[in-house]
């Protein structure tokens, strides 16, 4: 009984912590959502739900209807290309670094890692300026290349030291059997080390992917041409006007947010069986 007691009194905290997080978190989502459904002269209502809820909006931004929104879905494409080219290229670079560090024991190979790891002690914003120079200087401006490569600089450390750790972990048995029958480090490396890595790669390259979709002030920097940014940016542009639409502000920050959710909910369980698997030093 006084178990029971001690545990329901331990779930009553838990909810009175987490009921209002959530409710939080939830808030500016539902705003969002309420704006979307909103139609433009009741948008500002402060209604909890509006009287005549539409779907024009969703219309208008699908369709282009509006001077902010010329060229929405060449800007989604950006956004998408830029964040599957991220996640891709941050994943293979990762692989092979971590299978080069863990599994062959390269020489060097840990002060590489670790000289990476050093780079997160300088903000992101730090370098901002600086990585907008040296684009600059190869002639990479406006040109998604240049944010693709500034995006695998900052996620590549990280990629590699999730996958750094959960290689570690696998036996190293494996290698040994593997060598004793013949098989050379590539085949080590397709054969072995790819199958088991399998959950932690997906993890990484999501991470990844979701980095590079949601990052702003590289974009910002580093593209300008309405027909190059990423819908990120172009959301901002919103702002410029002295009568914003924010019906369509919001219209269009939902249908952004949706690609994510859906790829982390797709991904989910990887992306807690492949974080967590790096995220302890056995």
């Amino acid at each position: 009984m006084k178990l029971t007691r001690r545990r329901i009194t331990n779930e009553a905290k838990l909810l009175l912590i987490g009921v209002p997080v959530l409710l939080w978190t939830l808030l500016p989502i539902y705003h969002l959502f309420l704006f979307a459904i909103s139609p433009k002269e009741s948008a500002f209502a402060g209604k909890l739900w509006p009287d005549h809820p539409t779907l024009g909006n969703f219309a208008r931004v699908f369709g282009q209807k509006h001077y902010f929104l010329e060229h929405f879905w060449l800007q989604m494409w950006n956004s998408l290309l830029i964040a599957v080219a991220v996640g891709a290229a941050t994943l293979v670079i990762a692989t092979f670094a971590a299978f080069a560090i863990s599994r062959l024991r390269v020489r060097g190979g840990r002060w590489v890692m670790n000289l990476a790891l050093f780079t997160y002690f300088i903000p992101a914003a730090f370098l901002a300026v600086p990585m907008y120079k040296t684009m600059g200087n190869y002639g990479l401006l406006n040109k998604q290349a240049s944010l693709i490569l500034a995006m695998i600089t900052i996620a590549t450390p990280y990629a590699i030291w999730v996958l750094k750790q959960a290689s570690d972990k696998l036996p190293l048995e494996l290698d040994e059997a593997a060598r004793i029958d013949g098989a050379s480090p590539w085949q080590l490396f397709r054969l072995v080390y790819l199958p088991l890595m399998t959950p932690s790669m997906v993890a990484v390259g999501t991470y990844a992917l979701l980095l590079a979709w949601n990052e702003y002030l590289y974009a910002f920097l580093l593209l300008s041409n309405d027909r190059s940014v990423t819908l990120a940016v172009a959301l901002g542009n919103f702002l410029a006007a002295d009568d914003s639409p924010w019906e369509l502000l919001m219209t269009t920050g939902l249908i952004y947010a949706l690609p994510p959710a859906a790829i982390y909910y797709a991904f989910k369980r990887y992306m807690v069986s492949g974080l967590t698997a790096g995220a302890v030093k056995s």
